[in-house]
């Protein structure tokens, strides 16, 4: 069962790129017509996306952490936290993944990385001073099971996807902008660019989300009993989720574009959110299916 949802995550991960790079190809493409670069404008487009998505794929880990703010763990300062990583880790037979933490006093976490040979495991402050020992397992090991299943290159490379989709259709509406304000003789141009920039501008956040629903909320499921198989205890990781959901305090980082990548959502009114769009599924069901693993 897992590795057949280790193999499809790969071969949605490896779509989800393909498709990224024909939608930047589309834009870039768009933009050299508009500067009447001729026949050389689908050359620079495909050169312009293939570029773009080579560098996501290879960086989209540090750009996550840059994002969030998130600092390396020290042995000196988050022993415990290595100590129980480590030991995960043996029993997961997967390699350490390098851990960081985020300042912040709202108990989260979340995995990125392209494989489990280069992933990061990030948690917050908040996260460490409210569990306990076996509530830490429990969470570490359900990042570790999205490392495992290979979910992390999925959710990592939509992350910085959307961000680059909301970047490049901002600068599209705000050039068109400023070419209607300075150039009269090309006013009808404008106008169009004006408008399409504007559709991108609007269809930006649906884009988002349907990129993000591609991490199906099964996964996280799948993720939750990986870790009870990982730790032995399904005790621990129910307790941390109960903890989760009672914690009202918002994660100051959080951001739409990174939120399907913790252990719950850290946009704290979408936290039991349960309609079509919902990247996690409630917690109150997660806790209901770990108390009926045997």
């Amino acid at each position: 069962m897992i590795l057949k949802e280790v193999r499809n995550n790969k071969i949605e991960s490896y779509f989800i790129i393909s498709l990224f790079i024909l939608f930047v190809a589309f834009i870039i493409y768009f933009i050299c017509l508009y500067f009447e670069l001729g026949t050389m404008s689908i050359v620079i487009a495909m050169i312009f996306a293939s570029v773009s998505a080579f560098i996501s794929y290879y960086n989209c880990d540090s750009l996550v952490l840059s994002l969030n703010n998130a600092r390396p763990a020290t042995e000196e300062q988050d022993k415990l936290l290595s100590t129980i990583l480590d030991n995960l880790c043996i029993g997961a037979g997967l390699p350490r993944p390098k851990l960081y933490v985020i300042n912040d006093a709202s108990p989260n976490a979340f995995a990125t990385g392209r494989n489990p040979e280069n992933a990061v495991i990030c948690v917050t402050t908040g996260l460490l001073e409210k569990m306990n020992k076996y509530e830490l397992e429990g969470v570490l090991a359900h990042e570790l099971s999205h490392i495992k299943n290979y979910d992390i290159l999925l959710s990592t490379v939509v992350s910085v996807f959307v961000g680059f989709v909301v970047m490049i259709s901002d600068f599209i509406f705000r050039f068109g902008f400023v070419k209607s304000d300075s150039d009269d003789n090309n006013s009808s141009s404008n106008a169009i660019l004006m408008i399409i920039g504007l559709i991108f501008l609007i269809l930006s956040p649906l884009f988002a989300t349907l990129m993000q629903l591609a991490l199906s909320r099964k996964r996280e499921y799948l993720a939750d009993s990986s870790a009870v198989e990982i730790t032995r205890n399904p005790q621990g990781l129910i307790s941390a989720l109960k903890k989760l959901s009672e914690d009202e305090k918002p994660l100051s980082r959080a951001n739409k574009a990174t939120a399907h990548m913790y252990i719950v959502n850290p946009l704290k009114e979408q936290k039991e959110k349960t309609d079509l769009f919902s990247t996690h599924p409630p917690i109150s069901e997660r806790i209901k299916r770990l108390e009926h693993i045997n």
